[in-house]
């Protein structure tokens, strides 16, 4: 399985990620999944810097990702993570009792068709935990460097779905720039996709203390 991460995983350990664990995006998490309860799976764990924190806590965790180079260093932390294909998870239905994932939304081409596999492998009533990029302030019509001041949107990007290579909102030299291809969908349609997923909401919150928010927090249950 090739991947859009393959080639940038030092890179993004050690300069895009390297604090992951005192970051304001970790306190979040460990608050909306609440006590640790058995096995939890992590889709697009990356290189495993939550992880490592998640399992010190008393999770048993496994990290999936397309990306053998991300794998690479999320192992090299002891993380259990295996190569898969999120649309087509290789566990059996109902088999874990948490699941994260964490800033994937704008990576996977079939957005939908991971989350009804995430409601699959997970038991009745578990929870699931998301956090991403704030649909309404980051992607091809805004422009928002560092999460700095304001974003600077543009017309006529907002309401597109879908993959982009140019837009108005890419600049700089950053994640985005360096692995090509991202998907954009506008708010309404980012939650409906977890409904139609099979997943209730519990929490939505806005994290940062920022008057434009960089990251939408989420709490599901299956």
């Amino acid at each position: 399985m090739s991947s859009r991460y393959d080639g940038v995983a030092d890179w993004y350990d050690t300069e895009f990620q390297p604090d992951a664990l005192e970051s304001e995006q970790w306190e979040t998490l460990v608050r909306l999944l609440d006590k640790p309860s058995g096995e939890l799976l992590d889709i697009g764990c990356g290189t495993g810097a939550y992880d490592v924190g998640l399992t010190a806590l008393g999770w048993d965790v496994t990290g999936v990702d397309v990306s053998e180079d991300m794998l690479r260093r999320a192992r090299a932390k002891g993380v259990s993570a295996l190569q898969a294909d999120a649309t087509s998870l290789p566990f059996d239905d109902a088999s874990f009792d948490a699941a994260i994932s964490m800033f994937t939304h704008t990576d996977f081409d079939d957005f939908p068709a991971v989350l009804r596999e995430i409601a699959r492998v997970l038991k009745p009533a578990a929870r699931f935990v998301y956090l991403g990029p704030h649909p309404c302030f980051v992607g091809p019509h805004s422009e928002f460097v560092a999460a700095e001041g304001a974003p600077v949107f543009h017309e006529g990007w907002y309401r597109q779905i879908g993959a982009y290579d140019e837009a108005p909102g890419r600049s700089g030299a950053g994640l985005r720039i360096r692995i090509g291809t991202s998907f954009h969908r506008p708010l309404a349609v980012f939650l409906q996709e977890f409904l139609d997923a099979g997943f209730q909401l519990e929490r939505i919150e806005e994290p940062e203390q920022r008057e434009y928010a960089y990251t939408i927090a989420t709490r599901w249950r299956r």
